[in-house]
């Protein structure tokens, strides 16, 4: 029922330089996307970002850029259909020895080349649009998606509302940047705790 930063990866959703004046409460919003992007930075939780239609919408802020391993270009609403969830998967190790001379219902699925990071805290704009696709096609595949819904906005609160609402009935979990900075810690005892709580304070 808590996050577990060894199972985290987060992913920043749009929030473009061209885009974000015209959002509702953005600066707000800005700054706990930033937060969200350092306190995965000292915590060692992957951190990836996604760009829609960035020649006409220009791109995410450089802190948030900086942040992500990698930044998806995409003209999909949902960053799923330009091939996110590839990227949150662990690479398969190559099957050894024999295995591709048996017969397909005979050999073992390739193990995964790192350890599955199947918890997806997602975060962005604009809310019922982008993230919520993205979020929804995430949970269709099987990923564990938590929203932090003091990062994310629309142009107006009503559509932002309206995806939270829709998110939680499809089982995503709505949380907060505060919420995910001390699940992620558990305990103030975490040598990272006082430069995680100087982020947030």
């Amino acid at each position: 029922m808590l996050l577990d930063v060894e199972e985290s990866q987060l992913v920043l959703v749009d929030y473009q330089e061209r885009l974000m004046p015209a959002m509702f409460e953005s600066a707000t919003v800005l700054d706990n996307a930033h937060r969200l992007a350092r306190m995965a930075r000292l915590l060692e939780v992957p951190v990836w970002g996604t760009e829609q239609n960035p020649a006409k919408l220009g791109p995410n802020p450089a802190a948030i850029r900086e942040a992500c391993r990698k930044t998806l270009s995409k003209m999909h609403f949902s960053a799923v259909a330009d091939g996110l969830a590839d990227w949150l998967r662990p690479p398969a190790r190559p099957a050894g020895g024999n295995a591709r001379s048996l017969p397909k219902h005979l050999q073992k699925p390739a193990a995964p080349s790192q350890p599955e990071r199947g918890t997806i805290v997602v975060a962005g704009c604009e809310a019922h649009v982008c993230l919520l696709q993205t979020a929804l096609e995430l949970i269709e595949q099987e990923f564990d998606v938590w929203v932090v819904t003091d990062a994310c906005t629309s142009r107006t609160e009503r559509n932002r509302d309206a995806a939270f609402d829709r998110l939680a009935g499809a089982g995503a979990e709505l949380v907060t940047t505060e919420m995910v900075a001390f699940e992620w810690l558990r305990t103030a005892d975490d040598p990272r705790f006082k430069d995680v709580h100087g982020l947030i304070k």
